[in-house]
Parts: C-alpha cells; sequence; structure tokens
C-alpha cells in the first residue's frame, strides 16, 4: 500500500493543525516550538543544558523540546531522532551532532523547510547552522593539558581516553590537548589514544588496560563526564596511587572525586549556559535577527583549590 503524506490546514478562530511527517500531527497554536536534539541522556551535562533551554524558553515566552539517544554511541538512534523532530516542524532546530556528516542529509531538509539550525556543544561540518553555540574546546584542552604537565613535572608517560574521534567535541579536545604538549611540553611522553564513548564502564577498562602496560604512566586525561568518571574508577580498582588525573565537566561523581583526591582537576563548560545561549539564538533566528558565527560560552579550569569559589559553583552541576 502506498501512504502518502498529506499537509492538512485547518485554520480557525484560535487553532492551526498541521499535519506532516506521514501522518503526524503538529499543532501550531501558542508560541513556536524551539526542538533540541543533544547527544544524548546519561549525562548530567545533558541534564544542565536543558535546564538552561527550559529557563531560557519561559523567558523568551517559546517552547523547548528536548530529547537525545539513550547513549552517546548511538549515531544511528540520533539520526532517527533527528528526522522525527524535523517532521514537526518546529520553529527552530538546536542540534549537537554526534556525527555530522550522518546528520548533513537532514540538515539540507531542515533549510529545505526554511527551519533555521543553531548548532551546540559540538560543532557540524556544514554552514547550514547559523550560530554554534560552544566551548571553545581546544583552548580548554590546552587548560587541561597545561595543568597536566605542571602536575609531572614535565615529564613522563600521559595516557588519552577519549569520548569518540567523530564530533567535533571529542576531535577538538583530542587534538588541544596533543597540539599544547608537543609543543610545551617536549618531555611529556603521549600515549595512543584510547575512545571509549563516553561510557563510565568502558573508559574503566580502558584505564585498566593502561596502567597494567605502562607502569610508569603518570597521569591520564578524560574528555568528558563519562571518559573522566571511568578513568577514576578504574584508577581506584587497580589501586594504583600518585597518577594525576584530570577530566572535563563537572557532574557530581567529578566533584566528589576532586574533593577526596582521586581527581587532580577539571575543565568545567557551562552547561546552563550552552542550554540558555542555543534558545537565544534560535529565537533570533525565528525573527530574522543576525547572530555571530560562533557562540562561545566560555570555560574554567577547577580543583580543590577554587571549586567552592562562587564563580565555579555557578558553572557546575549535580
Amino acid at each position: 500500500m502506498r501512504t502518502r503524506c498529506l499537509t492538512t490546514a485547518l485554520v480557525g478562530a484560535a487553532l492551526v493543525l498541521v499535519t506532516a511527517a506521514c501522518g503526524e500531527t503538529v499543532s501550531t497554536e501558542g508560541p513556536p516550538t524551539v526542538a533540541i536534539v543533544a547527544k544524548g541522556f546519561q549525562h548530567q551535562f545533558w541534564q544542565a543544558v536543558r535546564k538552561g533551554a527550559e529557563q531560557e524558553a519561559a523567558k523568551e515566552n517559546v517552547r523547548v523540546t528536548f530529547e537525545g539517544p539513550a547513549t552517546e554511541s548511538d549515531i544511528e538512534g540520533q539520526v532517527r531522532m533527528l528526522n522525527l523532530v524535523l517532521g514537526r516542524r518546529p520553529a527552530a532546530l538546536g542540534f549537537a551532532a554526534l556525527d555530522s556528516k550522518a546528520a548533513a542529509p537532514l540538515l539540507d531538509e531542515a533549510k529545505s523547510r526554511n527551519i533555521p539550525v543553531v548548532a551546540f556543544d559540538s560543532g557540524v561540518d556544514s554552514d547550514l547552522p547559523l550560530t554554534t553555540a560552544a566551548t571553545d574546546n581546544k583552548a580548554a584542552a590546552a587548560e587541561a593539558a597545561k595543568h597536566m604537565s605542571e602536575a609531572i613535572g614535565g615529564s613522563g608517560k600521559v595516557a588519552l581516553v577519549v569520548h569518540d574521534q567523530i564530533s567535533r567535541s571529542g576531535v577538538d579536545r583530542r587534538d588541544g590537548f596533543i597540539e599544547w604538549m608537543k609543543a610545551n611540553a617536549p618531555g611529556v611522553q603521549l600515549l595512543d589514544t584510547q575512545y571509549g564513548g563516553g561510557d563510565k564502564d568502558q573508559s574503566a577498562a580502558l584505564t585498566a588496560s593502561l596502567i597494567a602496560a605502562n607502569p610508569d604512566l603518570k597521569g591520564i586525561y578524560g574528555t568528558n563526564e563519562g571518559s573522566a568518571i571511568g578513568i577514576g574508577r578504574g584508577v581506584v580498582a587497580s589501586g594504583r596511587k600518585g597518577l594525576a588525573i584530570i577530566g572535563f565537566d563537572s557532574g557530581k561523581d567529578q566533584i566528589d572525586a576532586i574533593k577526596n583526591g582521586t581527581m587532580l582537576g577539571a575543565i568545567t563548560q557551562n552547561p546552563i549556559g550552552i542550554g540558555e545561549q542555543t534558545v537565544a539564538a534560535a529565537v533570533k533566528a525565528i525573527k530574522g535577527e543576525d547572530l555571530p558565527k560562533v557562540i562561545d560560552t566560555g570555560f574554567f579550569w577547577y580543583d580543590k583549590t577554587n571549586i567552592d569559589t562562587p564563580q565555579i559553583q555557578a558553572v557546575i552541576y549535580q
């Protein structure tokens, strides 16, 4: 049986219904919708982004939807989700790509439907997003590398456990760290990069293997919440003492690990600010206002010495 997607408009005094995307019914009554597709839900980071998005939506009088795949390795799941979201014809789309190449055809579809796209967290390898609200991940990774070098005295073996090698954030947080080390710490020996998919258990297993194979390992760097938490668990399970562990993001487990001395410190982004800026940019896009190509949402280094300061407390999340 051939099924055709029909678009039907019922215009009344208070209601317009549009049937789109193979029978899906969308209401255009009330405020415009900003649909946000994140990389996942399994980390506290994304819940903080969602909180910021919802706070800004309330200020701007828009409706926001927020969804993401079960894990940050589920590229196909995110693509399916993006397809469904576009079928609802939101007024604007906020998108954090797990794999920008896989999402490219759907971003073209968004353009054909006149749905403005705002990228967040990870940039997209495309000119379609009107702006990208994100941390300067290369600069943040360089800051992590600087603290790692200081912690180990500028020499010795350092390992990297990276959440992926296809998203812009994964690539930049890896490359920014490596490039700083090569330029500024020639005595540091970087081991081959390991990829744990941002999964805590997988990152813990990789860490255990790295420690077993390198008894003289001095430091390990994890590029997102899941990677950093997994590294901490792997180190504790191995019984190894004295390793400098530096992470990225600032969920409760990382905060606890820094306070109890398991982890030296980490880079925190501003996840609530990322959510706020994404929605604010989407609203401007809906209104046809100009946007900068990049919205830098900032980052901070935190450790035991400053974790309780007002500046850091404002950007960490539990």
